[in-house]
Formats: structure tokens, C-alpha cells, sequence
């Protein structure tokens, strides 16, 4: 009898234990995601964004900026697809222009906000972020008011202004 009551209130202590450390950790893990995200332009982006991603739960803030380039890159990689499929029925100066202006955010811009984060040097992560968004709106601009990329362009220039906004955080 005293060996079940002992086994039992064991496994309750251990049971309280867990069911009171998990909570705690996935809402630190959340505030930190929120809280990073509530100082950036677009917060349900931004937790949508960052939550979509696995480790984003264990990130810092810096880790969170990170996972935000790999965001825009996906961005880049839809516009780029889109770009394509649009130059292979109607070719146009515009289209080629923003063929180029998204291999700048490809080549540069991604791999220097990449590169910022990593090693801590968030005004170039800012810098790169900025560059992108940019890029994205000169590429828009470029259809004066007829653009098939508005969709893809207003995209990379959210996430990249999140980006820019997490970066900014870390100065």
C-alpha cells in the first residue's frame, strides 16, 4: 500500500512539474515571437510569418530576423517564378527590368541581410532589408499602374519591411 501511494504521488509531482513548465515555455516563446512583432509595421504578418517556420519557437530576436530572410527569399523565388511565366507569354521591357531587380535582391540584398544577422550587425541586415523593399517597388513602379506583380511585390515589400524592423530592434 505504501508503495503504490508513494509511486503515486510521484508520478503527480512529476506530472505538476511538466504540465506547469510547458505552458511557460511555449507562452515565453510566444511573447518573445509577439512582442518582437508588435514593433514592426505588420504584426499578424509577422507571427504568421515567423510561426510558419520551425525553430522560430526557440529563436531570439536575432534568430527571428534570420528566419525573415529566409522569408523574403521565398518572396523572391515566387516573384522570380511568376516573372518568368509571364515572360515566356508576353515579353516587355518591364518584365525584364523587374527580372533584374530581383536577381539584385537575390544575389545582394538577401545574402547581406543573411550575413548581417549572423554576424550581429544589424544596420547592414537593415540596409539589405531596405534594398529589397525597394527593389520591389521600383519594379511596380515600372508598369506604370498596370503591373501583373502587384501582388508578389506588395509581399516582398511587407516582409521585407518586418525584416528592416526586426533588425532595427537589435541596434
Amino acid at each position: 500500500m505504501t508503495n503504490l501511494k508513494t509511486t503515486t504521488t510521484l508520478f503527480f509531482f512529476l506530472f505538476l512539474i511538466v504540465m506547469t513548465s510547458l505552458p511557460s515555455i511555449t507562452l515565453g516563446d510566444e511573447k518573445l515571437i509577439e512582442s518582437t512583432c508588435r514593433q514592426t509595421p505588420n504584426f499578424n504578418l509577422c507571427v504568421q510569418s515567423l510561426k510558419s517556420f520551425p525553430g522560430s519557437a526557440t529563436a531570439d530576436v536575432r534568430g527571428l530576423g534570420l528566419i525573415m530572410v529566409k522569408v523574403m527569399q521565398s518572396k523572391a523565388n515566387d516573384a522570380i517564378n511568376k516573372i518568368r511565366e509571364l515572360q515566356r507569354s508576353a515579353p516587355s521591357p518591364a518584365l525584364t527590368s523587374c527580372a533584374s531587380k530581383y536577381n539584385a535582391i537575390v544575389v545582394g540584398d538577401i545574402p547581406e541581410a543573411n550575413e548581417a544577422f549572423s554576424k550581429g550587425m544589424p544596420k547592414f541586415a537593415e540596409n539589405g532589408a531596405n534594398d529589397a523593399a525597394n527593389e520591389a517597388t521600383f519594379c511596380e513602379n515600372g508598369f506604370n499602374g498596370r503591373s501583373p506583380l502587384t501582388q508578389q511585390n506588395n509581399a516582398m515589400r511587407d516582409v521585407a519591411a518586418i525584416t528592416a524592423a526586426i533588425a532595427r530592434q537589435l541596434l
